[in-house]
């Protein structure tokens, strides 16, 4: 069941290729014709040591903001966890004090 079937083998004799002694001038392989190149619309983007300088101020300045954008919501989670866990000891005080004034 899990056995691979493969196809029967090619039983046909193999071909011998033989060449043409002579092959016809209208027949013989030329080089290819060179192909322009594609014109291109878009301008090239040049970059100045000032341009680049700037795209390099521009990328750090993004990762700073990302960053400092990613550890304030870290914060705000760990400052919700810890808010949570200190309501939930004070409602056990409450519920246990509750119990043992019955």
């Amino acid at each position: 069941m899990f056995t691979p079937k493969y196809p029967p083998q090619d039983t046909a004799p193999p071909a011998t290729a033989t060449a043409p002694a002579h092959i016809p001038a209208a027949v013989q392989p030329s080089a290819p014709a060179p192909i322009a190149p594609a014109a291109s619309n878009r301008p090239t983007v040049q970059l100045t040591p000032g341009s680049a300088l700037a795209l390099a101020a521009g990328g750090g300045a993004v990762v700073l903001v990302v960053g400092a954008v990613l550890v304030s919501l870290l914060l705000a989670v760990a400052i919700t966890g810890v808010s949570v866990a200190v309501v939930a000891v004070v409602l056990r005080l409450l519920v246990k004090d509750l119990h043992n004034y019955r």
